[in-house]
């Protein structure tokens, strides 16, 4: 053993052979204790739940069985199983089949088309037919108000407008995915 190994607690040292064991030399020292603290909460935490299962079955004393279940609880709360190869080739073989979209050949980073990316205009706007003719000639007249200097003209109601219009729907291509 190394020095200052004497010093150590027993559940240290073997802490310290298995980080050997696995090939780890170099590590803080800290280490160690980090593991022993998992090492002691997960033990306490399996027993714990066993005393639980025992006193469910009633029983007046923790047995191997009701410790191996709580080994399988903590075990299947714990970590999760992959799906099996034939599961994954099979969804992978599917996602695969879609092919990857164009990107738009310009300088710097190539970026995927405007359909798939995610600042593409995904809204409609409701315009009216006629506003965009009469809003022109209204801002000819404000232009020229303003010019002429008179200004109580520019702050005029404007009573000329028809009081029900045909809105326009304007809207952008949101193409649909096929996937």
């Amino acid at each position: 053993m190394a020095e200052g190994d004497d010093d150590l607690p027993r559940d240290a040292k073997i802490v310290k052979s298995l980080l050997k064991s696995m090939g780890v030399e170099d590590y803080e020292p800290r280490v160690i204790h980090q593991f022993l603290g998992l090492w002691y909460q997960y033990a306490v935490d399996v027993l714990l739940d066993a005393h639980v299962y025992s006193e469910h079955a009633g029983k007046t004393t923790v047995d191997c069985d009701d410790i191996k279940l709580a080994i399988q609880s903590k075990v299947n709360f714990s970590f999760s199983q992959p799906p099996p190869r034939e599961v994954q080739l099979e969804l992978a073989k599917n996602r695969n089949k879609i092919p990857l979209p164009k990107s738009i050949a310009s300088s710097g980073i190539p970026l995927p088309p405007e359909l798939d990316t995610l600042i593409s205009p995904n809204y409609q706007l409701l315009i009216p037919k006629e506003q965009s003719s009469r809003a022109m000639e209204e801002t000819e007249e404000e232009e020229e108000n303003e010019e002429s200097g008179d200004p109580n003209t520019s702050q005029e109601p404007k009573t000329n407008l028809p009081q029900q219009m045909t809105p326009q729907r304007v809207s952008f291509p949101l193409a649909k995915r096929s996937n």
